[in-house]
């Protein structure tokens, strides 16, 4: 049922979806890809990460990984 709204005010969108209005179903689609070696991730305020050898295998075969289509 529509409705009616005052003044709206977006500061900040990440990675979301804004809506004004009627909708019955929002799907929201993404993909990503990390290639990322031995501590390489780690988050903190203090990390200490000892690593002798790390080696990371970023060769992609495939032609895709995973297809995002239709309803975008």
């Amino acid at each position: 049922m529509p409705a009616i709204i005052g003044p709206v005010k977006v500061t900040n969108v990440g990675g979301g979806i804004i809506n004004f209005g009627d909708s019955f179903y929002i799907s929201p689609k993404g993909t990503g890809k990390n290639n990322s070696g031995s501590g390489g991730l780690n988050t903190g305020n203090v990390v200490n990460t000892n690593n002798g050898l790390s080696a990371t295998n970023s060769i992609d075969p495939d032609i895709t990984d995973q297809n995002v289509s239709g309803n975008e």
